[in-house]
């Protein structure tokens, strides 16, 4: 795979060059939508939700932003990774190239756009009060398996999206049921441990839980946190490679 990108770089530096533009293309603001969306979003919510769930919380608003920020990555990853396939559908039904790099090309503006709020999100955490650690290094961890964690269901969601459109809508009310079970305003604590069990087979809920984990408790998650987060990576992104590999060729008949 390493090999093919290096071979088709320019191809991939322009499809990413071209969805960046198309994002912003007509806009005002232009990049700085990158910046405004999250903030506005997190002022809603702190609006919203600070008199019901966050008026005992300390850093409530922190607490919000961790929730947001990666859910706002993953939805917005997993939604243009879906559509992919069929947007470029012109080029590779012409030319004979890897389809994965229109999948790469939608993370790599996913991630462009998290690194420019997560510099937002460390200055509210020093407005907050938030005490900055040697272990703020370690939020590298669920960085890097949240963005393979999206290309993973990317490359599920692109297949499938070929064959059945309908997934476009059900996904859509999927990643909204996703976000009220991802503890995104309110906290687990007040519910049995079997229900906080159940938390933890989402796995966006974990590296949302990671992120409040280190910034704002100031603890490293256990070996074990670790090892189920990197499961699920590997489990869903086992699964989007095995569906390219074997569907590659079929992708043609149904575009």
């Amino acid at each position: 795979m390493v090999q093919k990108l290096k071979k088709y770089q320019f191809l991939f530096e322009e499809l990413v060059k071209r969805d960046f533009k198309k994002k912003y293309k007509g806009t005002m603001l232009g990049m700085a939508w990158s910046l405004l969306s999250p903030l506005l979003t997190l002022l809603v919510m702190r609006i919203v939700f600070t008199q019901f769930f966050g008026a005992m919380m300390e850093h409530y608003t922190t607490y919000l932003f961790c929730g947001n920020l990666i859910f706002a990555c993953f939805s917005e990853a997993t939604g243009l990774g879906m559509t992919s396939l069929l947007e470029n559908a012109d080029i590779f039904s012409k030319i004979n190239v890897p389809k994965y790099l229109f999948l790469f090309s939608k993370n790599i503006q996913s991630l462009i756009n998290l690194g420019l709020t997560l510099i937002i999100f460390f200055l509210f955490c020093i407005l907050d009060g938030i005490t900055f650690t040697w272990k703020f290094i370690l939020l590298l961890y669920p960085v890097v398996c949240l963005i393979l964690f999206n290309i993973g269901v990317g490359l599920i969601l692109s297949a499938l999206f070929v064959f059945f459109r309908d997934v476009q809508y059900l996904w859509n009310v999927f990643t909204q049921l996703l976000m009220y079970m991802s503890a995104i305003f309110y906290t687990i604590d007040n519910y049995s441990y079997g229900v906080q069990c159940l938390f933890l087979t989402n796995p966006v809920y974990l590296f949302i839980r990671y992120f409040r984990k280190i910034v704002i408790e100031a603890t490293i998650p256990t070996v074990w946190f670790h090892l189920l987060m990197l499961a699920d990576v590997v489990i869903v992104l086992g699964i989007g490679c095995w569906i390219y590999k074997k569907y590659n060729h079929r992708f043609l008949y149904y575009i």
